[in-house]
């Protein structure tokens, strides 16, 4: 939220240098981001307030003037210009009607209004066509307040002459953010009302009480229209007032520039006065063409009817677009259909056009929740929608029609009629709290007096009063919609009172001892174990385009269903994973753009519809992706080949052996993107935790990768991971020598090697610690369907060395089985 200081300063006097009040600001939930000065280049000495004495012809150039300004010194000077909003004047008597002008006299700091780059240049006394210009009469692009140039700036007729033109238009502009859904903090009033607590300094309300000031009726029903609420829970107020004899025209030029400051762009007097008013009290409002209402109604009188849309219906907003409207979406309709969209934007067949005379005015009161989920399924968002999903406070309608209707008859020639038509079915309870002083205290370790807690509390409007047992009474205004409880009263108190002033203080008893979180120790593990053999974590988008994972899994992703997003990132993007393998390919194709080898491994969860659920499962996934060269290249390394399948499941192995998990085997799978040869399934304990492999290379062509294997791998991490953190049985480290053996095998070909090793560890014994495959040969002197495979036993024992007959005799007993089960013969 963008708010000019001197906006600001209307409402409650400010004496604080404006650091120290951006700073008090934010200590108090409004969080400062930027403190921007309006004028900082403007030198005190060389731009002024100017007033123009006489416009002549230039006598060799038609489209220049020639323009002599007094701006308070001796001496007017005469100046070139080419505006052309001041070829009107030229040769005209302006007596008693002298323009005022920003006037900037040589050596002023200004901005090149010609560049198309912000660019600041000096003014320097020019001959332009034969005729010396000694200053300069300047747009607002070149006072740096917009990028308009289409003409000089004119300035009211009260702008006093030869004032710094700093102190006349000069401003500070606080950049603030709003947490969470407090909409009264987002209008100029709202934030007034804070400083004055913070400051102590009196909040003026003359803009909150107009509507006392006016002499209006409010009624259920009017002569100019009627109002009809069909959808209570999604309307909870809707207020209209009629204003006829309007002439549209631009706003002037002090309305124009706090528009500007708060970043929106004035259009004409009466959308500003709307937009106006809704950054002021925090009431967005909508302005109809009632001539255009009456036209549709076929003479008669409006209804404006509040209805959600019906299925299929759709309506062209004021920005152009012809949208589709969700059945839950609230629209403002009248007999011939829609005519806005509640609490979001208008409809382009009834805005205001240059040649409107009479406008019906909207005020009304959404439900938080509608308009957050209209605004995500249109994928729309607005100042009034931003405003409604953070519950406005539905006693500001009439407040605001008033404020509206006063700025419309003075800036518009409006007439108001002295009626508004008011329908309020969701008038919420009033809000009582009793909040005990003590309690406050002891919340916050601090003793704040209770006069003192009072005190703020009636500081942000809030009614409070002591009973005799010293408790305090409040009730809680209608616009502080977040406040329930005592300790929200409390958080009130404490915000005002100032943190900083609360001292620090340690603990009278230790810490307690905080609850182990297995899965996210389990996660760290992972990442240090990925990263200690070189993976580079990468997080990707959740939000995926399906043509993605059906390129990649073909007939497997039509098959699996998938959550459709409501507010995705883009069109594409509309629905979300169900696999990490797409977007780690994704990753890994624009990387490879800048380097020849690609690492990488993701953690994260996927999404699968559950269908007598709202919400998705969530699994947590591992994805890994390898690519390239083994090792850099480097003068100590040589050729090692590209990575594959057996360097991917290598850190496979490493993870589950760091992570200690029990019962892994390794089984020949099947994956859609994978190669059927060089496909592994992974397995824990006898259930399936996922595949690793090598993409198939009709595949890795097709997705643009370079002609190298590819290697993949996803895992289910809460299978992986089942039993970690559990108590460990820990092994003393033996002492005596270990023993080396070597087997050597021929098994037919269709024998996987980790059942032959399974089979070796489970027939071993006690003695034998490890088994490792370090051979496997086809080919010569091997015949057809078979293959040689040879292991590497280690046997050792805790207590003694180990003699040749205790290895002689565990190796028997391996053969034997080995050739019982499955066939196998020693190689010779």
């Amino acid at each position: 939220m963008k708010i000019p200081l001197s906006w600001l300063r209307d409402y409650v006097d400010i004496d604080l240098p404006v650091e120290q009040l951006a700073d008090r600001m934010t200590l108090a939930g409004l969080e400062v981001d930027a403190i921007t000065r309006i004028g900082e280049l403007w030198d005190r000495d060389k731009l002024f307030v100017g007033q123009i004495l006489e416009v002549r012809r230039h006598p060799d150039a038609e489209r220049l003037t020639l323009v002599r300004v007094d701006y308070g010194a001796e001496q007017p000077l005469t100046v070139v210009t080419g505006a052309p909003n001041l070829y009107p004047y030229a040769s005209m008597d302006l007596a008693g009607r002298e323009p005022k002008v920003a006037f900037a006299v040589a050596g002023a700091r200004l901005i090149d209004g010609h560049s198309a780059e912000r660019r600041i240049a000096r003014l320097k006394p020019s001959k332009i066509r034969g005729v010396m210009s000694e200053g300069m009469v300047c747009s607002e692009k070149e006072l740096d307040l917009s990028d308009d140039h289409e003409g000089i700036i004119i300035l009211p007729d009260d702008a006093p002459v030869g004032v710094p033109l700093v102190d006349y238009l000069g401003d500070i502009v606080l950049d603030y953010d709003v947490k969470g859904a407090i909409a009264h903090l987002q209008s100029v009033y709202g934030a007034a009302r804070e400083v004055s607590a913070l400051t102590g300094r009196p909040l003026r309300d003359d803009v909150m009480t107009v509507l006392e000031r006016r002499p209006v009726t409010i009624a259920a029903d009017a002569d100019f229209a009627a109002v009809v609420i069909d959808a209570p829970d999604l309307c909870l107020r809707y207020s209209a007032a009629l204003i006829e004899d309007v002439q549209v025209g631009p706003s002037p030029l002090w309305m124009q520039q706090r528009l500007q400051r708060a970043g929106m762009r004035p259009i004409n007097n009466v959308v500003d006065v709307t937009n106006y008013v809704m950054l002021e009290l925090g009431q967005a409002l909508h302005a109809f063409d009632y001539d255009l209402l009456v036209q549709r109604a076929d003479g008669r009188k409006p209804h404006i009817i509040m209805r959600r849309a019906h299925e299929g219906e759709r309506i062209q907003t004021l920005d152009g677009v012809d949208r589709q409207l969700d059945p839950e979406t609230l629209l403002i309709t009248d007999t011939a259909g829609a005519v806005a969209i509640g609490g979001i934007m208008g409809g382009a067949e009834t805005e205001i056009t240059a040649g409107t005379t009479a406008i019906l005015l909207e005020a009304a009161n959404f439900h938080f929740l509608g308009i957050r989920r209209a605004s995500q399924a249109l994928g729309l968002r607005s100042e009034a929608s931003n405003r409604f999903g953070k519950r406005v406070d539905p006693e500001l309608t009439v407040k605001a029609l008033a404020r509206a209707c006063q700025l419309l008859e003075e800036l518009a020639g409006g007439r108001a009629r002295p009626v508004y038509v008011d329908n309020y079915p969701g008038r919420p309870e009033p809000k009582h709290i009793v909040l005990d002083p003590a309690y406050v205290n002891r919340l916050l370790g601090v003793t704040i007096p209770a006069e003192e807690q009072a005190r703020i509390l009636r500081s942000l409007e809030f009614g409070v009063a002591a009973d005799s047992a010293g408790l305090l009474q409040v009730d809680v205004p209608s616009f502080r919609q977040d406040v329930s409880i005592p300790a929200d009263l409390a958080e009130e108190v404490a915000r005002i009172y100032g943190y900083d002033r609360m001292a620090g203080t340690l603990l009278e008893d230790e810490l307690p001892r905080a609850p182990r979180n297995l899965k996210l120790e389990s996660e760290e593990k992972v990442r240090d174990v990925l990263t200690g053999c070189g993976l580079d974590e990468v997080i990707t988008y959740s939000m995926i385009d399906l043509r993605d994972e059906a390129k990649l899994l073909g007939a497997a992703a039509a098959a699996q269903p998938h959550v459709t997003v409501l507010n995705p990132l883009s069109v594409e993007r509309g629905h979300l994973r169900t696999t990490l393998l797409p977007e780690l390919i994704r990753t890994a194709r624009a990387n490879l753009r800048f380097t020849e080898r690609v690492a990488i491994f993701e953690l994260g969860r996927i999404f699968i519809p559950r269908p007598d659920e709202t919400l998705p499962a969530e699994p947590r996934r591992l994805a890994t992706l390898l690519v390239g060269p083994r090792e850099p290249a480097s003068w100590l390394s040589h050729d090692t080949g590209p990575m594959g399948f057996f360097d991917l499941k290598g850190v496979v192995e490493t993870l589950t052996e760091r992570l200690g998990v029990p019962g892994v085997t390794w089984e020949r799978g099947s994956h859609p993107a994978l190669h059927p040869g060089r496909t592994a399934e992974v397995r824990v304990n006898g259930q399936t935790a996922g595949a690793v492999g090598e993409l198939h290379p009709q595949l890795r062509d097709a997705l643009d990768l370079p002609d190298l294997p590819v290697a993949l791998m996803e895992l289910d991490l809460d299978v992986l991971l089942a039993g970690w953190g559990s108590q460990q049985e820990m092994v003393e480290f033996s002492l005596q020598p270990p023993v080396f053996e070597d087997l050597a095998l021929l098994v037919d070909e269709g024998v996987a090697a980790s059942q032959v090793a399974a089979l070796i560890r489970q027939t071993g014994g006690k003695l034998l610690v490890d088994v490792r495959l370090f051979d496997m040969y086809r080919g010569g002197q091997i015949p057809a369907g078979k293959k040689s495979l040879a292991y590497s036993l280690t046997f050792q024992a805790a207590d003694r060395t180990l003699t040749a007959e205790d290895t002689a005799k565990a190796r028997q007993r391996i053969v034997a089985r080995l050739e019982r089960e499955i066939g196998a013969t020693l190689r010779g």
